[in-house]
Protein backbone atom coordinates (compact mmCIF):
# COMPACT_ATOMS: atom_id res chain seq x y z
CA UNK A 1 0.00 0.00 0.00
CA UNK A 2 1.24 3.45 -0.53
CA UNK A 3 1.63 6.40 1.44
CA UNK A 4 0.32 7.24 4.98
CA UNK A 5 -2.59 9.03 5.86
CA UNK A 6 -4.62 10.13 9.03
CA UNK A 7 -8.32 9.38 9.29
CA UNK A 8 -10.51 10.96 11.59
CA UNK A 9 -12.70 7.51 12.23
CA UNK A 10 -15.51 7.40 14.66
CA UNK A 11 -17.12 4.32 13.86
CA UNK A 12 -20.11 5.77 12.06
CA UNK A 13 -21.50 5.58 8.32
CA UNK A 14 -19.58 8.43 7.67
CA UNK A 15 -16.01 8.09 8.92
CA UNK A 16 -16.12 4.06 7.79
CA UNK A 17 -16.97 4.87 4.27
CA UNK A 18 -14.33 7.54 4.65
CA UNK A 19 -11.67 4.88 5.87
CA UNK A 20 -12.71 2.61 2.98
CA UNK A 21 -12.46 5.41 0.64
CA UNK A 22 -9.02 6.22 1.66
CA UNK A 23 -7.94 2.52 1.50
CA UNK A 24 -9.55 2.23 -2.12
CA UNK A 25 -6.83 5.08 -3.32
CA UNK A 26 -4.20 3.74 -2.24
CA UNK A 27 -3.04 5.23 1.31
CA UNK A 28 -2.19 2.78 4.28
CA UNK A 29 -4.66 4.53 7.04
CA UNK A 30 -3.68 5.62 10.53
CA UNK A 31 -6.95 5.55 12.29
CA UNK A 32 -7.19 8.22 15.34
CA UNK A 33 -10.30 8.28 17.43
CA UNK A 34 -11.87 10.28 20.69
CA UNK A 35 -12.76 9.69 24.01
CA UNK A 36 -14.51 12.72 25.08
CA UNK A 37 -17.08 12.04 27.60
CA UNK A 38 -19.58 10.99 25.23
CA UNK A 39 -22.69 9.26 26.22
CA UNK A 40 -22.27 7.34 23.11
CA UNK A 41 -19.32 5.82 23.99
CA UNK A 42 -19.76 2.58 22.43
CA UNK A 43 -18.88 4.13 19.26
CA UNK A 44 -15.13 3.66 20.29
CA UNK A 45 -15.30 -0.37 20.20
CA UNK A 46 -17.07 -0.08 16.82
CA UNK A 47 -13.75 2.20 15.65
CA UNK A 48 -11.76 -0.70 16.79
CA UNK A 49 -13.73 -3.14 15.23
CA UNK A 50 -14.00 -1.17 12.13
CA UNK A 51 -9.97 -0.46 12.42
CA UNK A 52 -9.74 -4.37 12.26
CA UNK A 53 -12.17 -4.90 9.63
CA UNK A 54 -9.90 -2.74 6.71
CA UNK A 55 -6.83 -3.93 8.19
CA UNK A 56 -5.57 -0.65 9.98
CA UNK A 57 -2.51 -1.63 11.96
CA UNK A 58 -2.01 1.80 13.67
CA UNK A 59 -5.45 2.71 15.22
CA UNK A 60 -5.36 5.15 18.17
CA UNK A 61 -7.69 6.43 20.91
CA UNK A 62 -6.94 10.18 22.39
CA UNK A 63 -8.76 10.59 25.36
CA UNK A 64 -9.36 14.42 25.66
CA UNK A 65 -11.82 16.64 28.47
CA UNK A 66 -14.73 18.81 26.75
CA UNK A 67 -16.06 21.77 28.09
CA UNK A 68 -19.55 20.27 27.92
CA UNK A 69 -22.12 21.96 26.81
CA UNK A 70 -24.06 19.89 24.04
CA UNK A 71 -26.31 17.27 24.80
CA UNK A 72 -23.77 14.54 23.31
CA UNK A 73 -21.59 15.08 26.66
CA UNK A 74 -24.74 14.92 29.04
CA UNK A 75 -25.94 18.84 29.27
CA UNK A 76 -29.34 18.51 28.45
CA UNK A 77 -31.69 15.91 26.33
CA UNK A 78 -30.51 14.52 22.58
CA UNK A 79 -33.41 15.75 20.47
CA UNK A 80 -35.54 12.98 19.00
CA UNK A 81 -38.23 12.69 16.16
CA UNK A 82 -37.08 15.74 14.32
CA UNK A 83 -37.73 15.93 10.84
CA UNK A 84 -36.21 16.83 8.25
CA UNK A 85 -36.78 20.80 8.25
CA UNK A 86 -36.36 20.81 11.66
CA UNK A 87 -32.76 19.71 11.43
CA UNK A 88 -31.90 22.06 8.65
CA UNK A 89 -33.28 25.10 11.16
CA UNK A 90 -30.69 25.54 12.84
CA UNK A 91 -27.34 24.00 15.43
CA UNK A 92 -28.84 21.91 17.34
CA UNK A 93 -28.39 20.55 21.32
CA UNK A 94 -25.94 17.66 20.17
CA UNK A 95 -23.46 20.44 18.16
CA UNK A 96 -20.37 19.85 20.44
CA UNK A 97 -18.03 23.30 20.97
CA UNK A 98 -15.33 23.18 18.77
CA UNK A 99 -15.27 19.45 18.05
CA UNK A 100 -14.08 18.87 14.95
CA UNK A 101 -11.00 22.11 15.48
CA UNK A 102 -9.84 19.84 18.44
CA UNK A 103 -9.74 16.30 16.20
CA UNK A 104 -8.50 17.93 13.40
CA UNK A 105 -5.80 19.95 15.41
CA UNK A 106 -4.71 16.43 17.00
CA UNK A 107 -4.92 15.18 13.61
CA UNK A 108 -2.63 17.41 11.82
CA UNK A 109 -0.72 17.44 14.67
CA UNK A 110 0.08 13.61 14.38
CA UNK A 111 0.67 13.94 11.06
CA UNK A 112 3.44 16.41 11.03
CA UNK A 113 5.17 14.38 13.81
CA UNK A 114 5.12 11.03 11.57
CA UNK A 115 5.65 13.80 7.95
CA UNK A 116 2.31 12.60 6.79
CA UNK A 117 0.54 15.15 4.32
CA UNK A 118 -3.07 13.61 3.82
CA UNK A 119 -5.86 13.87 6.62
CA UNK A 120 -9.38 12.63 5.75
CA UNK A 121 -12.43 13.54 7.81
CA UNK A 122 -16.07 12.07 6.88
CA UNK A 123 -17.71 15.35 7.32
CA UNK A 124 -20.83 16.22 4.87
CA UNK A 125 -22.77 19.01 4.21
CA UNK A 126 -25.79 17.36 3.08
CA UNK A 127 -28.41 14.88 5.07
CA UNK A 128 -26.69 16.82 8.30
CA UNK A 129 -27.99 18.24 11.40
CA UNK A 130 -26.68 21.41 10.75
CA UNK A 131 -23.05 21.55 12.36
CA UNK A 132 -21.31 24.53 11.37
CA UNK A 133 -17.87 22.83 11.30
CA UNK A 134 -19.06 20.41 8.58
CA UNK A 135 -18.90 23.36 5.91
CA UNK A 136 -16.39 22.81 3.15
CA UNK A 137 -15.47 26.77 3.88
CA UNK A 138 -14.68 25.33 7.41
CA UNK A 139 -12.22 23.10 6.38
CA UNK A 140 -10.91 25.22 3.30
CA UNK A 141 -10.15 27.97 6.35
CA UNK A 142 -8.48 24.81 8.54
CA UNK A 143 -6.48 23.39 6.13
CA UNK A 144 -5.42 27.17 5.13
CA UNK A 145 -4.69 27.77 8.66
CA UNK A 146 -2.96 24.26 9.24
CA UNK A 147 -0.02 25.36 6.12
CA UNK A 148 0.47 28.84 7.96
CA UNK A 149 0.93 27.16 11.43
CA UNK A 150 3.04 24.32 11.08
CA UNK A 151 6.76 24.14 10.80
CA UNK A 152 6.12 21.12 7.81
CA UNK A 153 3.86 23.54 6.10
CA UNK A 154 6.20 27.31 6.51
CA UNK A 155 9.70 25.45 5.61
CA UNK A 156 7.77 23.66 2.61
CA UNK A 157 8.46 19.86 3.68
CA UNK A 158 4.83 18.66 4.15
CA UNK A 159 1.50 20.43 2.90
CA UNK A 160 -1.17 19.17 4.48
CA UNK A 161 -4.31 18.16 2.17
CA UNK A 162 -6.93 17.48 4.53
CA UNK A 163 -9.66 15.21 2.05
CA UNK A 164 -13.58 15.04 2.71
CA UNK A 165 -14.92 12.92 -0.03
CA UNK A 166 -18.02 13.18 1.50
CA UNK A 167 -18.65 16.52 1.42
CA UNK A 168 -20.91 16.79 -1.40
CA UNK A 169 -23.00 13.22 -0.75
CA UNK A 170 -26.37 11.99 0.35
CA UNK A 171 -26.61 9.46 3.18
CA UNK A 172 -27.89 7.00 0.26
CA UNK A 173 -24.63 8.04 -1.67
CA UNK A 174 -22.33 7.27 0.72
CA UNK A 175 -23.99 3.94 1.95
CA UNK A 176 -23.68 2.55 -1.83
CA UNK A 177 -20.13 3.79 -2.52
CA UNK A 178 -18.80 1.78 0.70
CA UNK A 179 -21.43 -1.02 -0.22
CA UNK A 180 -19.15 -1.15 -3.50
CA UNK A 181 -15.51 -0.62 -1.33
CA UNK A 182 -17.02 -3.54 0.97
CA UNK A 183 -18.14 -1.69 4.47
CA UNK A 184 -19.33 -4.40 6.35
CA UNK A 185 -22.40 -1.49 8.26
CA UNK A 186 -23.60 -4.23 10.72
CA UNK A 187 -19.94 -2.66 12.62
CA UNK A 188 -20.82 0.54 12.96
CA UNK A 189 -22.80 2.77 15.41
CA UNK A 190 -24.22 6.12 15.05
CA UNK A 191 -26.87 6.52 17.76
CA UNK A 192 -26.41 9.90 19.66
CA UNK A 193 -28.58 7.88 22.55
CA UNK A 194 -28.04 4.06 22.46
CA UNK A 195 -29.69 2.24 25.89
CA UNK A 196 -27.30 0.37 27.95
CA UNK A 197 -27.26 -2.61 25.96
CA UNK A 198 -25.96 -0.52 23.32
CA UNK A 199 -29.18 -0.64 20.97
CA UNK A 200 -29.73 2.46 18.64
CA UNK A 201 -32.53 4.42 19.82
CA UNK A 202 -33.98 4.58 16.56
CA UNK A 203 -35.35 7.83 17.07
CA UNK A 204 -32.33 11.09 17.18
CA UNK A 205 -31.18 12.81 14.26
CA UNK A 206 -27.93 10.31 13.58
CA UNK A 207 -30.43 7.41 13.83
CA UNK A 208 -33.26 8.78 11.45
CA UNK A 209 -30.75 10.04 9.10
CA UNK A 210 -28.93 6.92 9.02
CA UNK A 211 -32.61 5.00 8.32
CA UNK A 212 -33.67 7.24 6.16
CA UNK A 213 -30.22 6.86 4.01
CA UNK A 214 -30.75 3.02 3.82
CA UNK A 215 -33.93 3.62 2.74
CA UNK A 216 -32.96 5.45 -0.22
CA UNK A 217 -29.90 3.29 -1.07
CA UNK A 218 -32.88 0.43 -0.94
CA UNK A 219 -31.27 -1.37 1.67
CA UNK A 220 -32.05 -2.89 5.20
CA UNK A 221 -30.34 -1.44 8.04
CA UNK A 222 -28.16 -3.89 9.10
CA UNK A 223 -27.96 -2.80 13.05
CA UNK A 224 -30.40 -3.54 15.53
CA UNK A 225 -32.64 -0.36 16.74
CA UNK A 226 -35.18 -0.26 20.36
CA UNK A 227 -37.11 0.92 18.16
Amino acid sequence: MGKAAVVLLSGGVDSTTTLAIARHEGFRPVTLSFDYGQRHAVELQRAAAVSRHFGVDDHRVVKIGLFGGSALTGDGQVPKGRGAAEMASGIPATYVPARNTIFLAYGLALAEVRGIGDLFIGVTAIDYSGYPDCRPEYIAAFEAMANLATRAGVEGTTRLKIHTPLICMTKAEIIRKGLELGVDYSLTHSCYDPGPDGLACGACDSCLLRLKGFREAGMEDPVAYKT
